[in-house]
């Protein structure tokens, strides 16, 4: 091994996912330092990730970018790369990585190939892929965007690309996945419902558009039924969204009011 070669913290949070964490840290057991934020588990994430790493904190759930923000700044390597539980380092990506560690690249951040699953397959259509995802970064130089939902990365220097995946098995069984439109849906609405007023047309085209834009435009149809599944999911997650956003400006707002 290089004398010049740097290192590499692998940061990631974790809530009650004994059945996926295992095979999370098996994937990134070659890195320098694992840190686990977990959320407060009730199952047995938190054993499993003691196998793995002495770095395991148990954290209250604050949401999404608090997690993610706080597992970073544990970091101490020179190089960070941020998962989630539900995720595996490809061995291809494994190469990639390494490679960045032993060179002296200008680039800060990395965006990756995120291969994401549902019900076992590898849904390669409706824009689920290649989605790129910011996780590989150095030290100092990320921050989390501050979103309830779909909170990402920025990098404050140069960026680039790697080829190997992420592997995402986030959609196991249907049930996880409407208990997923449910939370994601609640987030998204409490983001959105000071931007624009929400009218019962809303509710009708916007769910439709977005089945029309992953089932068509996206080519979900490629992926036969699976295709179809995921780009429905888009449109019920899209109409949860609207119809709660109708509820916080025209229910809520009128009870804070009564109060």
């Amino acid at each position: 091994m290089s004398a010049k070669r740097k290192t590499l913290s692998v940061a990631i949070i974790a809530g009650n996912e004994e059945k996926r964490i295992g095979d999370c840290l098996e994937s990134v057991k070659w890195a320098d330092e694992i840190i686990v934020v977990d959320s407060e588990s009730t199952d047995r994430t938190v054993e499993i990730a003691k196998k793995y790493t002495d770095k395991v904190f148990i954290r209250k759930w604050e949401g999404y970018a608090p997690q993610k923000q706080f597992a970073i700044e544990q970091a101490s390597c020179d190089w960070i790369l941020s998962l989630d539980a539900d995720e595996r380092v490809s061995p291809e990506l494994k190469d990639e990585i390494l490679k960045v560690l032993e060179s002296e690249t200008e680039i800060d951040g990395f965006y990756i190939p995120r291969r994401n699953f549902f019900l076992g397959k590898w849904i390669k259509s409706c824009g689920w892929y290649p989605n790129y995802q910011l996780r590989l970064f150095k030290k100092g130089k990320a921050r989390v965007t501050q979103r309830k939902v779909h909170e990402g990365f920025v990098v404050d220097g140069k960026v680039g690309y790697l080829k190997g995946d992420i592997i995402h098995f986030t959609h196991m069984n249907l049930k996880e996945t409407f208990a997923k439109i449910n939370e994601y849906s609640s987030l998204s609405a409490e983001e959105k419902s000071k931007r624009k007023k929400v009218t019962g047309i809303d509710l009708i085209l916007h769910p439709l558009a977005a089945f029309l834009s992953h089932y068509v435009l996206k080519a979900g149809f490629r992926d036969g039924v699976y295709g179809l599944m995921v780009s429905l999911n888009h449109a019920m997650t899209n109409l949860q969204t609207y119809m709660k956003i109708w509820e916080i400006q025209n229910v809520r707002s009128k009870d804070e009011k009564g109060k």
